[in-house]
């Protein structure tokens, strides 16, 4: 598979004067790494892509988050189960759940949220668990990774209902204009922006990244999913997070890395990695 990677390799960003970046969201359990898993994260350090968020999508690839944490310094893991998944929840669930949280390289609650495009589980579902474990994530002093896809007001009614969140959240794969980013931040959380910035028709996306302010934003992959141009459609790797700050650079009219060097401190902010 690495042969048939590098067959037509494009030149990375180059980040310079010694910045890193932090992949705030990406699921290295996938089975879309399981071949190149040693490589991929090779290439991503090569890449200056220091630190990974593995982030969990339901117990069973929570759990696997949590194992690649445990092997490696520069990976965290979050818990938590995704609209997609919450048709079969149990109390019993909520208890595993809970012990999960407990890890030391947990930093985060989430992928939760609401997903109207999908709609694999009853929206009512979706609603009761997205409310049960957003309050589950206050109790615990987490961080919530939110997903968000079609469904801003419901969404934003839940977590202006159920604010304030000290310990913060972000909004992962952001999807809305500038007036939705407003409605965010004023929770206190951080905007995730991934490779769909660097999208020719993404616009809107475009317009709201240079009205955030920098000191609110993270970047993310959502790997192995929405690979950034030139890369587009096909599969998304940690280091290719360069092309989306190359992109958010532009945009703002900033370095990249510069860039780099706020996001950064932003993820360490966010996910409290200082000393981690």
């Amino acid at each position: 598979m690495e042969k048939n990677i590098r067959k037509k390799e494009i030149a990375l960003p180059v980040l310079g004067d010694g910045a890193v970046l932090i992949d705030t969201h990406c699921h290295l359990d996938m089975s879309a790494y399981q071949e190149d898993y040693a490589p991929l994260l090779l290439r991503a350090r090569d890449a200056g892509v220091s630190r990974i968020i593995s982030v969990g999508i339901d117990l069973e690839s929570s759990r696997r988050a949590i194992a690649l944490a445990e092997q490696d310094d520069g990976i965290y893991a979050t818990v938590g189960v995704h609209p997609h998944n919450v048709g079969e929840l149990s109390d019993a669930d909520y208890l595993e759940l809970v012990d999960l949280c407990r890890h030391p390289k947990v930093v985060a609650y989430g992928e939760i949220g609401l997903d109207y495009v999908k709609n694999y589980a009853p929206v009512s579902l979706q609603k009761e668990h997205f409310a049960r474990q957003v309050a589950l994530a206050k109790e615990l002093h987490l961080p919530l990774v939110v997903h968000d896809r079609e469904a801003h007001e419901d969404i934003m009614e839940l977590l202006e209902m159920a604010g304030p969140f000290p310990a913060g959240g972000v909004m992962h794969c952001f999807s809305g204009d500038a007036a939705f980013a407003r409605r965010v931040l004023a929770l206190g959380f951080y905007i995730s922006i991934p490779g769909v910035v660097t999208f020719a028709k993404a616009e809107m996306l475009q317009e709201a990244v240079r009205e955030i302010p920098l000191s609110s934003l993270v970047l993310e992959t959502d790997g192995p999913f929405l690979a950034p141009a030139p890369y587009r459609g096909k599969r998304n790797e940690p280091r290719l997070l360069l092309f989306t700050a190359q992109k958010v650079a532009a945009l703002k009219n900033l370095s990249l890395a510069e860039v780099a060097r706020e996001t950064t401190r932003n993820g360490v902010r966010l996910f409290a990695l200082e000393g981690r």
